[in-house]
């Protein structure tokens, strides 16, 4: 008897459970834990604005005054680094193991106006991009920095470095061997055909015979 009389208090205590809601049973500080945790989006800070994760304390935090790419190493077999880097980091939303130095940081974003992060791929004597076997970043990373540093230039954020050619006026003068002065203007025509010579009389009677229809219109007669 006393069992049965257990078991019904307990199906009316699991059917008064699934009737009511949950949050109303729990009390409010179990309710909040409950919960699904909010989506924030940490990149979505500095999405519009890049260049101010390069100047907040995160970034001091974690690169110091080092490069984004100093201390990065791919996970490679053997001491020699592969010759090739990835292609991409992320594909179908899932992240690669030790993924390049831009795309393991959600918050570096290359674009054309965050010149800090442009410049640390740039070589500082020659003007030239990093090869990203140096610098580690995969090729899609890569086509977007070249793109974003050829439109920093264009814009005049970034200056341009030209080679310098050294330029020898002896090469455009005139004491070349292969070189010789023009020649003086013959006295007469240049070429002898160039003069008027009369053309033969059977050639004008036959032109004149084939064209005087066309003549005859062109002075009116009819």
């Amino acid at each position: 008897m006393a069992a049965s009389l257990g078991r019904l208090c307990v199906t009316g205590v699991r059917g008064v459970l699934r009737s009511r809601p949950l949050v109303s049973v729990l009390p409010v500080g179990v309710r909040a834990l409950c919960n699904p945790p909010e989506t924030f989006d940490v990149s979505s800070r500095y999405k519009d604005q890049p260049w101010e994760y390069l100047n907040s304390e995160e970034y001091l935090e974690r690169y110091g005054e080092n490069l984004v790419w100093s201390n990065y190493r791919r996970n490679h077999k053997g001491p020699i680094p592969p010759q090739k880097t990835r292609k991409k980091c992320i594909r179908a939303g899932k992240v690669c193991g030790n993924p390049c130095p831009i795309c393991r940081d959600q918050k570096l974003h290359v674009d054309y106006r965050n010149i800090r992060l442009l410049e640390q791929f740039i070589c500082s004597h020659t003007g030239v991009v990093h090869d990203p076997t140096k610098t580690g970043v995969c090729m899609e990373q890569y086509k977007k920095l070249v793109k974003a540093i050829s439109d920093a230039q264009e814009h005049g954020l970034l200056t341009v470095t030209i080679q310098h050619q050294e330029v020898t006026f002896g090469e455009y003068s005139y004491n070349h061997g292969a070189v010789a002065q023009t020649p003086p203007a013959p006295a007469g025509t240049w070429y002898s055909w160039y003069e008027w010579q009369e053309p033969p009389a059977k050639e004008v009677t036959r032109l004149r015979k084939m064209y005087r229809p066309h003549l005859k219109k062109m002075m009116g007669e009819e």
